[in-house]
């Protein structure tokens, strides 16, 4: 159980950025992903924007004649995943496919293509269904087209824990590699931009008609993202073996259940999982300087998180600065805590956080640093990365800047 777990490779389809390069670019330029729905028609929705990803190329991750039988969802997380190997110099025909294993976490997983199914079967009839749509549907797919892609042969599970599927994909593989049952893992989410999701979000009245502004005293609401984000974990002794870069070290994580509503925060919920985290690493709250929030926009969502954040610190809150970079994104759903760990190890490394964007009128409710509209230069040593979900699902892994 002592043994060290790092992240070695990084990887990310997302509305600003593929690849963590022009991702980290645009994030800390504080440039906006957000943009008019082209997936679907919207003119019978109150709202027409959202964080959809314009600039995908599947064909550059994966051969033409493979994309037939994988979705949106899927086709994110192989990507990403090719990416995070190649970040991490990890030579597959080098290695133990045994000894390596892929754990995603996801809300829809490949909804599209069920929503494929609904459309044919309502407008033509049951026989004008195609099979492949059925075939590429199951939410177990995410990890096993990434187990087929790349031959990888050790553990292999989806998380549905739907907004904190990420962090909880991350924890989970940090468990498998320190108690010695596996030496790396792929982990990270991936959701698509869901007509049910849209839909649902538009229902709920969760949802801002322009742009996401979380912690501004006139937010309106989250924004509906798509994207994948997968990191590489390796136990660190075959890491700096193998001379592997180090964007940081895992130290911990809390997960816990409100346990009360399906929808609602709770910040009790949010202290708890917080203190657990902070306990499970064995660090001090004095020693947090970077929180990457949940941050959705939506009115209740900000306050809680705000209020759960300043009753954990007390006064030390005056030193932390808290982010949420789905002003940027969008909410992607089961990719965006894993989203958000890729920002903290980028963080950590470059010490510049990125800004909220957005930001216009201060709240009382959330007077914390969010970073507003400017990234800022600062040391960060450890960072905290929230997220919670519906069903009271909620996630927070501790990531620390690597030292020898």
């Amino acid at each position: 159980m002592n043994r060290r777990v790092v992240v070695t490779g990084l990887g990310v389809v997302s509305s600003i950025g593929i690849g963590k390069d022009e991702f980290w670019t645009n994030l800390i330029a504080g440039k906006s992903g957000i943009s008019e729905v082209t997936t679907f028609d919207t003119s019978d929705y109150p709202i027409h924007r959202g964080g959809e990803v314009k600039n995908f190329e599947p064909t550059k991750f994966i051969p033409r004649n493979r994309l037939k039988d994988i979705a949106r969802a899927s086709q994110f997380a192989i990507s990403a995943t090719k990416m995070a190997l190649e970040d991490a110099g990890i030579n597959l025909r080098k290695i133990k496919k045994e000894k390596i294993g892929t754990i995603i976490g996801t809300t829809m997983a490949d909804i599209q293509s069920l929503e494929e199914i609904d459309k044919y079967w309502t407008e033509k009839g049951e026989d004008d269904v195609w099979a492949i749509n059925v075939i590429k549907y199951p939410g177990n797919e995410l990890s096993d087209h990434i187990g087929y892609f790349f031959g990888i042969t050790g553990e292999n599970y989806v998380i549905p824990t739907a907004c904190a599927a990420g962090n909880y994909s991350i924890g989970y593989s940090f468990d498998l590699i320190r108690q010695g049952k596996i030496d790396a893992m792929i982990a990270g989410g991936a959701d698509p931009f869901s007509r049910i999701t849209f839909t649902g979000f538009n229902r709920l009245y969760a949802m801002a008609p322009e742009k996401c502004q979380p912690f501004d005293k006139n937010r309106k609401g989250m924004m509906v993202g798509e994207g994948s984000g997968v990191v590489i974990l390796e136990e660190l002794e075959s890491a700096t073996k193998r001379g592997a870069n180090i964007y940081a070290e895992i130290l911990g994580y809390g997960l816990n259940c409100n346990a009360r509503h399906m929808t609602a925060p709770r910040v009790e919920g949010i202290i708890k999982v917080m203190e657990k985290a902070i306990k499970n690493s064995t660090i001090k709250k004095e020693d947090v300087d970077y929180i990457c929030t949940h941050g959705t926009g939506t009115i209740p969502n900000d306050k809680a998180e705000c209020e759960g954040i300043k009753k954990v610190f007390g006064d030390l809150v005056k030193k932390l600065s808290v982010n949420s970079i789905k002003s940027m994104l969008g909410h992607t759903m089961g990719a965006a805590s894993a989203i958000e760990a890729i920002a903290c190890c980028l963080v950590i490394k470059n010490s510049v956080i990125p800004p909220t964007i957005n930001y216009e009128t201060a709240d009382p409710e959330c007077d914390i640093d969010c970073v507003p509209n400017k990234s800022k230069e600062k040391e960060v040593n450890i960072a905290l990365n929230n997220s919670f979900a519906f069903g009271g699902n909620n996630a927070c892994l501790v990531l620390k800047k690597y030292e020898r």
